[in-house]
């Protein structure tokens, strides 16, 4: 019989929980899972009910295998069992080698909120980041492609000529300004 010796959550902590937990998309997280079974060629439950997700991916496993497919042979060590450690070990090496794709900080998460079911909202907005980067390679993504850059040079010719146009070109409001406006009435007391 296993006791839950967890603290319950009190005060902004809970509510600060439940609104990062308002945030989740059922759709988009089934959209994400069904992603990730295309791409490591592995049929699993995709239903994107919080439960399942993290049940799906708390292992990590998957989300090594996602990595390795996208690129090879960045995870080479995949723990298995169920030592919590090397279990929390997998979803660490799934954040940096994402970070090494290309990810940013704030496009990856943090171990303990998938491991801990603290912020499967970030994980799913992971999961669709690496999506969006992996269209760049020409494979199967998730969501909206990733813009490019598109940088433009301009001869010292028409840089000049653009130093050359009066501002008030721009448009003109005729001395009109927003001094003595204001909106509503007074407070009073």
């Amino acid at each position: 019989m296993s006791v839950n010796t967890s603290v319950p959550k009190l005060g902004l902590t809970d509510d600060t929980k439940q609104k990062i937990q308002s945030k989740y998309d059922v759709g988009q997280a089934q959209e994400a899972l069904q992603w990730i079974s295309q791409t490591i060629g592995e049929e699993f439950d995709t239903n994107g009910e919080m439960d399942n997700v993290y049940n799906q991916l708390r292992d990590g496993r998957k989300l090594c295998q996602l990595m390795n497919k996208i690129v090879p042979n960045s995870i080479p060590k995949v723990n298995s069992g169920e030592n919590n450690f090397k279990l929390m070990e997998n979803i660490s090496r799934f954040t940096q080698a994402a970070r090494s794709y290309g990810l940013s900080d704030s496009e990856t998460f943090q171990t303990v909120d998938l491991y801990e079911k603290m912020n499967l909202h970030q994980v799913v907005l992971c999961i669709f980041a690496l999506g969006r980067k992996v269209q760049k390679q020409g494979m199967q993504g998730l969501g909206p492609k990733e813009s490019e850059k598109n940088q433009r040079t301009f001869s010292p010719e028409t840089i000049i000529q653009g130093n050359t146009v009066v501002s008030t070109q721009y448009g003109y409001n005729k001395g009109a300004t927003q001094s003595g406006i204001s909106f509503g009435s007074t407070r009073h007391m």
